[in-house]
């Protein structure tokens, strides 16, 4: 199971955000995932003045890994070319890296962005 940027913000922050089958499919995962873009993408918005965290990115980001105990799985040649070669569908690139990663490693992403799911991954929300 991998975690979609905005889906691992709403987890630290309790999960109240997140749809019951979303906290259900997390609470049964054996794996939990995130892309490495992931941290930076959330230290971008932080830098951007769109998120407040309640320390260093860095330091936040850490912590709600090893809290949930959720895997960085890192971005590689494989899902950069993966990510590069996807349709057109959505040209965010954090979000496209997050897609090919789901790709590559034949994971479902928990996500609320509607654009995830026309790659043919199978998202949960």
């Amino acid at each position: 199971m991998i975690l979609d940027t905005c889906a691992l913000l709403w987890l630290a922050e309790g999960g109240r955000q997140l749809t019951p089958e979303a906290r259900r499919r997390i609470a049964a995962a054996p794996v939990l995932s995130v892309s490495s873009i992931t941290g930076f993408e959330i230290t971008m918005k932080w830098r951007a003045g769109k998120l407040t965290l309640p320390a260093l990115p860095e330091e936040w980001f850490r912590e709600i890994l090893r809290h949930h105990d959720v895997q960085v799985i890192p971005v590689g040649l494989d899902i950069a070319l993966t990510a590069a070669q996807l349709p057109f569908i959505h040209r965010d690139p954090c979000d496209r890296l997050i897609v090919a990663t789901a790709r590559c490693h034949s994971r479902p992403v928990i996500t609320a962005d509607s654009h995830f799911a026309p790659y043919g991954i199978e998202v949960v929300w």
